[in-house]
């Protein structure tokens, strides 16, 4: 995108990558290109970079697509005094380090032209294909004109939706973000804040999400300077003033040689310093640092089993600090991120911290989706000139994905799909960015594992309300609540990394969620979702789940053949809860609407009023069926409609209630103890089962 000019980072830059020369590439972009057969001067740089990755690559098409570039910004030039095509240069250069493919390095070198020139995404496609347009089209930023104050995050709404399609997107936007980062330091001081604010909230998280470390660190360091300048001046000279401290891990890391080369395991063991912003970390974790503080080992093998290995060397032979071991190879990050962290002591009792991994999890530790290469080169290929539908769940290769939360592809991860999912529910801009904004500040996810099978994919400190709505959308709107690794759980429980669920819903449709439910909603799709229901129904059916209610008395509906025997005979018969009689009181009863008869003790209050007012009784007795009386307790999660249906269930397995009682809720549970009166004992297992099924029980037991 447009970059502003010189560099408040040059301290950041990561030790073995060259600074591109501005100079020269300006120099060599006035003159043009020198030859129809070689690459212009100005791309020696790019040429080198992407041959050491792809020794075979076809170099003409960068030709074609930087002729292209250099013709069509001739004349601008950047709010530094540079001519324009050294940015794209730049971003391609930095995209040609990590190790991107041609596709995308022809998109880099034209991603501006579309924006700031008058070349038409139908040119680009005509010239360089479909795929290059997409990548183009996807970081063209939309016209102020057309959006006005809604055209930064309508921007970034319509790169992510092209990025779930083709990461590639994401990954020429960072690099764009990164060289103009470098180049900030000629805006005026509140247009750096407000850049280096969105890059903070936004690209950094996103470049941590798509593992592209390399760019992530940097981008750090650079808004750490813009933000904090005085946290950043005394960490730069915290550095300078420690610049010996690399000798303590040098001294170490030639014991780990020795050790290594002994044990007979091939291994580079290098020192890598640590960047701005983790030795501030660091120091505010820590306080005063050590000099083995200031970086890390890094030791790179060549098999997975090799990691292992060195593991057990360093663990043998050094003193190992156990707290620190981690391993990332055998549960990868969710942004491909591999390898076994863990920290040793050394002779004297300093402490260093050791990266174990392959050359290849080096390789994605750095660039993340951009070491996949051309990741859909084997596949059909997204529909490029499209933009992509987000709750698509078919796969390139036209096969279904599996819905449990995360993809198969490791280019659409699960936290991308639930991003693009989301935001289809969010068609405000404000609110959009937002909930990015808070989607993204949450930098850890989990993996949870359904009961069924399957997992799901969410951030860290979601809850169980966060996992509904992650497997079921909408329909999780009738959540009763959970069992967490087999226990029961409320849906405010805390999941944690690895935990195993099974979310319990209601079959009924009156059943919704509860304005707390937003207290524990973690996740943007949970939230959206609750919002949007109860804006749908201001009027809630019944009290929120967790609000305390009176003990309850239950009446209970019997049919003409039971224990009462009334007068004229068929009629619906009603034993009354106020006094709830049972055989053999005296009972008596009143009709009332719907030919329903309503069955009193003779010493019930109620009778004295009825026949106050008038009322006529009906003869009722009890017939001579001896029958069975047990005491059931029901465990519940509460929700409207709970009690009318677990009695009509005792109802209809042709018990009679002789009376039930609801303590108040507890943590969205509540307990119903019934006193029922059976034909005989044979029918009480089939009872205990018909009140099992009754959606929200989930245990029935004798008392």
């Amino acid at each position: 995108m447009s970059a502003e000019a010189t560099n408040p980072g040059a301290h950041s830059r990561r030790r073995g990558i060259p600074r591109i020369d501005l100079r020269r590439l300006g120099r060599a972009a006035l003159l043009g290109p020198a030859s129809r057969h070689r690459l212009p001067d100005a791309m020696a740089h790019v040429a080198d970079a992407h041959r050491a990755h792809h020794p075979d690559a076809d170099l003409a098409v960068l030709r074609k697509a930087y002729v292209l570039a250099e013709s069509s910004h001739r004349g601008q030039f950047r709010k530094s005094g540079e001519p324009y095509i050294t940015h794209p240069l730049a971003v391609t250069l930095i995209l040609a380090e990590l190790g991107a493919e041609t596709t995308t390095l022809t998109a880099s070198l034209l991603h501006d032209t579309v924006e700031d020139t008058d070349v038409t995404l139908e040119q680009v496609g005509a010239e360089f294909g479909a795929e290059v347009r997409y990548l183009v089209d996807g970081v063209t930023k939309l016209e102020k004109v057309d959006y006005g104050a809604a055209a930064e995050p309508e921007t970034f709404r319509k790169m992510l939706v092209a990025t779930g399609n083709d990461v590639r997107v994401m990954s020429i936007k960072l690099a764009d973000r990164l060289h103009n980062m470098r180049t900030l330091g000629v805006m005026r001081p509140e247009k750096q804040v407000r850049i280096a604010k969105v890059t903070r909230d936004v690209l950094i998280p996103l470049a941590e999400r798509l593992g592209v470390q390399a760019l992530k660190t940097e981008l750090e360091d650079l808004v750490f300077a813009i933000l904090h300048p005085d946290d950043y001046a005394y960490t730069r000279a915290l550095i300078a003033d420690n610049a010996t401290a690399g000798d303590a891990l040098a001294a170490i890391s030639e014991d780990v040689r020795r050790v290594l080369r002994e044990a007979g395991i091939a291994a580079e063991v290098l020192v890598r310093p640590r960047h701005f912003v983790s030795v501030h970390r660091s120091r505010l974790k820590r306080g005063e640092l050590r000099g083995t503080d200031f970086g890390r080992l890094l030791v790179l093998v060549g098999e997975d089993a090799d990691c292992y290995a060195v593991l057990g060397e360093l663990h043998t032979c050094f003193t190992p600090v156990i707290s620190e071991f981690k391993d990332f190879i055998a549960a990868p990050k969710f942004n491909l991120y591999q390898s076994l962290h863990t920290a040793v002591a050394g002779p004297d009792g300093a402490v260093a911290e050791v990266l174990i991994r392959t050359h290849r999890m080096h390789k994605v530790a750095e660039a993340g989706v951009v070491a996949l290469g051309n990741p859909y080169a084997h596949s059909v290929g997204p529909p490029y000139g499209t933009q992509p539908e987000p709750a698509a769940v078919a796969g390139r290769d036209g096969a279904a994905e599996p819905q449990d939360g995360e993809r198969a592809d490791p280019t659409r991860p699960g936290w991308l799909s639930r991003l693009l999912e989301w935001q289809r529910s969010a068609p405000d801009p404000d609110t959009f960015w937002t909930t990015l904004r808070a989607d993204l500040a949450q930098d850890r996810e989990i993996t949870v594992f359904r009961a069924e099978g399957g997992m799901l994919g969410l951030p860290a400190g979601a809850t169980c309300v966060d996992a509904a709505y992650a497997q079921y959308g909408q329909a999780a709107h009738a959540c009763l609540g959970a069992r967490v690794n087999g226990r029961l759980a409320t849906l405010s429980t805390v999941l944690s990394d690895g935990d195993t669920v099974q979310l319990l819903l209601a079959h009924d449709g009156a059943t919704g969620p509860s304005p707390e439910w937003l207290e524990h909603a973690r996740t943007p799709a949970a939230r959206i979702a609750i919002e949007g229901w109860l804006a749908a129904h201001p009027d809630p059916a019944g009290p929120p789940d967790d609000a305390p209610r009176a003990p309850l008395t239950a009446p209970a509906e019997r049919a003409g053949a039971s224990d009462v025997v009334v007068d004229p005979p068929g009629a619906t018969v009603r034993l009354a809860g106020c006094c709830t009689p049972e055989a053999p009181d005296p009972v008596t009863g009143f009709a009332v609407r719907g030919g329903v008869v309503t069955v009193h003790r003779e010493a019930c209050p109620a009778v004295a009023r009825m026949r106050a007012l008038g009322r006529v009784p009906v003869g009722v007795g009890w017939s001579r069926v001896p029958g069975c009386r047990v005491t059931l307790r029901a465990e519940s999660f509460g929700r409207p409609r709970l009690l009318a249906e677990l009695t009509d269930a005792i109802a209809t397995a042709g018990a009679a209630i002789v009376s039930a009682t609801v303590e108040p809720p507890s943590e969205q549970r509540v307990r119903h103890t019934y006193t029922l009166e059976l034909p005989g004992a044979d029918g009480l297992p089939g009872l205990m089962r018909a009140m099992r099924e009754v959606p929200g029980v989930y245990d029935v037991s004798r008392a």
